[in-house]
């Protein structure tokens, strides 16, 4: 079956290679219809030790068309009980993109791709199929990115992490975190996948959220105006958890937001995206 499966393979990267020199007389949506007649998808059962840069190096396919269309966020994510392989390398976008990486992939490309349907497990999904693409360097940076992302869309930094003077009291103090001004009612982001461990009222801090992440990271959402979630439940990077406040000590509306790593406070620009 692997063998066929490299047939496959190959045959499709000769198509692809054969229409890509004579691109410019064939128009891109016929181009991508015809490409995609030669895809085939074969399911594969991941063995121990598997990972996904491994299984495509072996297939010869990139790893961004896997990871596409079996709906793998980044580089973190398990690869499932079972993963499709297309036998053609291209980008897949779903039909309803709901992830941070799907959202990215189909905002990045003003075509529509062709639409073809894919047997899953226990149901057939629609995507939108860009034969011969890959990820772009910044949807790449998205994918193996490993970090945290911003808990607001837009704001301005107002306070850095480190000595300063407290606004409020005017004396030395050790600012543990960010503070990041926004509009009062402005969405605040989880700033990775994990599972809310608390929520509650402090005098400083004012209307909080903690997540707790893997490999022993939290993290802190202060001053809320409004909490969206429960305790004990399971958000993803980019789920809307709250909303920006002036709760507890505060000078204004604004976003307070810190990271922790085994207990020990971490600057969170050093692990933020934008200051990357």
């Amino acid at each position: 079956m692997f063998r066929q499966y490299i047939s496959d393979v190959e045959l499709a990267r000769r198509r692809l290679f054969s229409l890509n020199r004579i691109e410019g007389r064939v128009r891109a949506e016929e181009r991508s219809e015809e490409l995609a007649a030669f895809l085939t998808i074969y399911a594969y059962i991941p063995q121990e030790g598997d990972s996904l840069l491994a299984i495509a190096a072996r297939c010869n396919i990139p790893y961004g068309t896997i990871a596409s269309l079996n709906g793998i966020s980044n580089m973190e994510d398990p690869l499932g009980s079972f993963i499709l392989l297309p036998s053609m390398p291209g980008i897949f976008i779903h039909e309803l993109p709901d992830t941070d990486l799907q959202m990215l992939l189909f905002s990045a490309r003003s075509e529509t791709g062709v639409q073809v349907t894919i047997p899953g497990a226990g149901r057939s999904e629609r995507f939108y199929f860009f034969p011969g693409d890959d990820f772009s360097a910044t949807e790449r940076i998205f994918f193996l990115n490993r970090g945290f992302q911003f808990p607001l869309r837009e704001f301005r930094l107002t306070s850095s992490f480190g000595p300063r003077i407290n606004p409020v009291t005017g004396g030395h103090s050790n600012h543990r975190g960010l503070d990041l001004a926004a509009p009062e009612g402005t969405e605040v982001f989880a700033a990775r996948a994990g599972i809310v461990t608390e929520i509650g009222y402090d005098s400083i801090l004012g209307r909080y959220i903690i997540v707790s992440h893997d490999n022993n990271w939290v993290s802190l959402y202060g001053h809320l105006s409004a909490v969206n979630v429960r305790e004990r439940a399971e958000v993803r990077a980019g789920s809307m958890i709250g909303r920006v406040g002036s709760t507890g000590q505060s000078t204004g509306p604004h976003l307070h937001f810190e990271l922790h790593h085994a207990g020990q406070s971490r600057d969170p620009e050093r692990y933020l995206r934008l200051f990357q």
